[in-house]
């Protein structure tokens, strides 16, 4: 399964951005898309997350305001919007599907959660 992240770059602080991730097989079904960031020496950490089935998604709570996460099942694509971007924000950004069965979405909130993995797209913010 090919997950395809797209849409950093680099924005000034307080700019936005919007990240696509789409999935190009339209047979591969999934319970659940993430976002994850990782910045270099440290590990990747839980961005969002959002069900495939229903609509219920959930964002770290030191996110909440400034990021969400949205989905266009015609498109097969996941996408993270992300406003009033801070140098902290800088990240390689990645997408991630999931086939395991939470009751709840905050429960897709591990690396461990997810089978595959998009490529990563990088996000900097300059100050």
């Amino acid at each position: 399964v090919q997950l395809q992240a797209s849409g950093g770059g680099l924005v000034q602080a307080g700019g936005s951005l919007r990240l696509s991730c789409a999935v190009f097989e339209r047979t591969f079904t999934y319970n659940a898309m993430g976002w994850f960031r990782q910045t270099p020496g440290k590990e990747r950490e839980f961005v969002a997350v959002i069900n495939w089935r229903g609509s219920p998604r959930y964002i770290t709570n030191s996110l909440k305001g400034r990021f969400t996460i949205s989905r266009d099942n015609a498109k097969n694509t996941v996408y993270l919007q992300m406003n009033s971007l801070q140098p902290e924000d800088t990240a390689v950004y990645y997408c991630a599907a999931s086939n395991r069965d939470y009751s709840a979405v905050y429960d897709y909130h591990n690396i461990g959660d997810y089978e595959y993995w998009g490529q990563g797209t990088l996000v900097t913010v300059s100050s």
